[in-house]
């Protein structure tokens, strides 16, 4: 399994922007509500840790990101002393203890970018659920084609920075039409030297009919298939594809 080494998530200059970019959100509110009657829950991809410092308020909650800048972020928030941070990757870590919910949130889902790295991240999930417990995670609906909008025009931004001021922002990005993967940029332009800090990431935007063909072969069972985080159901043109279940 290689390591990931995104510098939107590792570096700490680009990591300063996350939260300001991602800040609470329907997504958030929903697992919030959805996790109401877990008891314990492990959070995959928690980046800074948000979700996990929210839910960490009466329950037991382990976050785990690969990414140190992420989580130096996470340890410092407020909550953040609740959580077990773990610095490990999604496709294999293994904690030994099941837990009542294991989510995997904010399109963490989309930057394993081979069918062999999603069925290793799904065996994750079914290997520390517990016998009742369910699962939650998201991934855009290609048939959106939501990378369209990234182009430099439709996606510049401003940003307020506590410390630098109004940072402005903007994407770019192009598909692979072989492999269906987007490679994205984002740059911020810091005001006060015009100093451009920018990243190249990489996603997969898999189809909800390969997705659910992959999980038939797992452990897990999906009860419900929502296509937004208002809790509709998917459709071919809802925006999300976010499965929800439990073990087989």
């Amino acid at each position: 399994m290689t390591t990931m080494t995104d510098r939107l998530y590792s570096d700490p200059d680009l990591v300063q922007f996350y939260d300001i970019e991602n800040e609470g959100g329907v997504d958030f509110d929903y697992c919030v509500g959805f996790a109401k009657g877990a008891g314990s829950v492990l959070d995959l991809g928690c980046g800074t840790g948000q979700l996990a410092a929210a839910l960490a308020d009466r329950r037991s909650v382990t976050g785990v990101d690969p990414a140190p800048a992420m989580l130096d972020i996470a340890r410092r928030r407020a909550g953040g002393q609740r959580v077990d941070w773990v610095e490990a990757d999604a496709r294999d870590v293994r904690l030994g203890r099941r837990f009542d919910l294991v989510l995997l949130t904010g399109h963490a889902f989309q930057v394993f970018l081979t069918p062999e790295d999603r069925e290793a991240v799904l065996a994750t999930i079914a290997a520390h659920l517990a016998p009742d417990g369910r699962f939650i995670f998201d991934t855009r609906n290609p048939a959106t084609e939501e990378w369209l909008e990234w182009t430099p025009e439709k996606s510049e931004r401003e940003l307020r920075h506590p410390g630098l001021g109004t940072v402005r922002a903007w994407n770019d990005s192009r598909r692979d039409p072989a492999t269906g993967v987007v490679t994205y940029s984002t740059h911020y332009e810091i005001p006060t030297s015009g100093r451009v800090l920018s990243a190249e990431s990489k996603i997969a935007f898999p189809a909800k009919e390969s997705l659910a063909q992959m999980l038939d072969k797992t452990e897990l069972v999906v009860e419900e298939w929502l296509g937004s985080w208002q809790g509709e159901p998917y459709g071919p043109a809802t925006p999300e594809i976010i499965p929800i279940g439990r073990l087989r």
